[in-house]
């Protein structure tokens, strides 16, 4: 055969068996990562729903974590994922409020407290994120809170990095949308026994302080005025709420129940003369606003002012509701209005094991120092 005629024949084979080498060196050299650029080569995949019915598919078990919006990083932290978190948010690195009246500065949350690291971890954005600066962490997995489902997709996208979107629930009415949260973010990182104990302490946390008062005869329950709550800031004396989480769990008088179904209010002045109530509770994240208040004279006519039944309590709802902070205001508040009941129980020491047993360190003596802590508001 004709040397020329032989090498034309060959050139196509030769060329495609080329095009076949090149392809495979290029795909060797730039296997696809998994979101975040970080590859999952080898690593168990997983499919979770999350709270706003979304499926996600990413890395089980990621070592780099985000939590971003009020609650995700508590629920890290009570899952005790806290040293896989890469970035935080804005209101988990600043002092916040530092310049509002009343209110202290600083990251005082329990979970804060209890692991001060977190607030140097690097920034990525505000409460809803920033999709670049959370790429440049390279996170597997971004927990967040208080985003719609169409938020949540964009943030996804934006940033190349799966998103859960959770809820923070409370441990009222909303118990199970937390529990669930919790749940699906342990299922993601590989810790459902420890969403198993957290769950199950906090359920018999609040069974035992059902047992210990839902036998109380009515005429045996003082009535109850929580004053100065806050809610986006320090409020005054006014500002209460008809669901005080904390009183309802040990079936508390609320005096203010009567004006709304739950969540922050403001009430008349007059309404409040006309409760009187027995024993007054003070959200102490409003300090300075309620003790100007109270040197009202007309508030100095009140029975529990007179008598020196007016206490401080520790604020819970700071960047969504702090569960342990709920408990520990329950047990000091049942100490008050039961102290029969409660005669066994040391509030503070109490308060040490709910903040140990969920964010892994006794923090109240810093909470005290803080806030007040669990003694006469005259005292604080």
């Amino acid at each position: 055969m004709n040397i020329k005629k032989s090498m034309k024949l060959h050139i196509p084979i030769i060329v495609m068996i080329c095009g076949i080498l090149i392809a495979g060196f290029f795909s060797a050299g730039c296997s696809t990562p998994a979101p975040g650029g970080t590859s999952s080569a080898g690593r168990e995949m997983i499919t979770v729903t999350d709270m706003m019915n979304r499926t996600v598919t990413l890395v089980k078990d990621p070592q780099r974590i985000i939590g971003i919006g009020a609650g995700s990083l508590r629920m890290i932290v009570y899952l005790q994922a806290q040293d896989n978190v890469v970035g935080v948010d804005m209101r988990e690195q600043t002092a916040q409020n530092a310049s509002s009246s009343g209110m202290p500065s600083g990251i005082d949350r329990p979970y804060n407290i209890a692991h001060p690291d977190l607030a140097s971890r690097p920034f990525v954005g505000a409460i809803t994120g920033d999709p670049e600066l959370i790429a440049t962490q390279k996170p597997e997995v971004v927990f967040v809170t208080f985003l719609a489902g169409k938020d949540a997709v964009a943030l996804q996208e934006k940033s190349n990095v799966p998103v859960v979107a959770l809820v923070s629930g409370d441990l009222g009415k909303n118990r199970q949308a937390f529990y669930n949260s919790l749940r699906t973010m342990a299922r993601v990182l590989n810790r459902e026994t420890r969403a198993d104990e957290v769950i199950t302490y906090i359920n018999a946390t609040l069974a035992d302080l059902q047992k210990r008062t839902k036998d109380i005869p009515a005429e045996k329950r003082p009535t109850v005025y929580i004053g100065g709550i806050a809610f986006n800031g320090a409020h005054g004396f006014l500002s209460t709420d008809p669901a005080y989480a904390p009183l309802s769990l040990v079936n508390g008088n609320n005096v203010a129940a009567v004006a709304g179904s739950g969540g922050q209010i403001m009430v008349d002045k007059e309404k409040l003369l006309v409760w009187d109530p027995d024993v007054i509770f003070v959200d102490e994240a409003s300090f300075n606003l309620v003790k100007e208040d109270l040197k009202d004279p007309v508030y100095q006519s009140l029975k529990a002012v007179k008598s020196g039944n007016v206490y401080g309590v520790m604020p819970y709802n700071w960047y969504a509701n702090n569960y342990d902070t709920v408990l520990a205001d329950a047990y000091y508040i049942g100490k008050i209005l039961y102290p029969e009941q409660f005669a066994d129980v040391d509030p503070a020491a109490k308060a040490d094991e709910i903040y140990t047993r969920l964010d892994g360190k006794p923090v109240y003596p810093e909470m005290k120092a803080i806030f007040g802590g669990f003694i006469p508001f005259d005292e604080i």
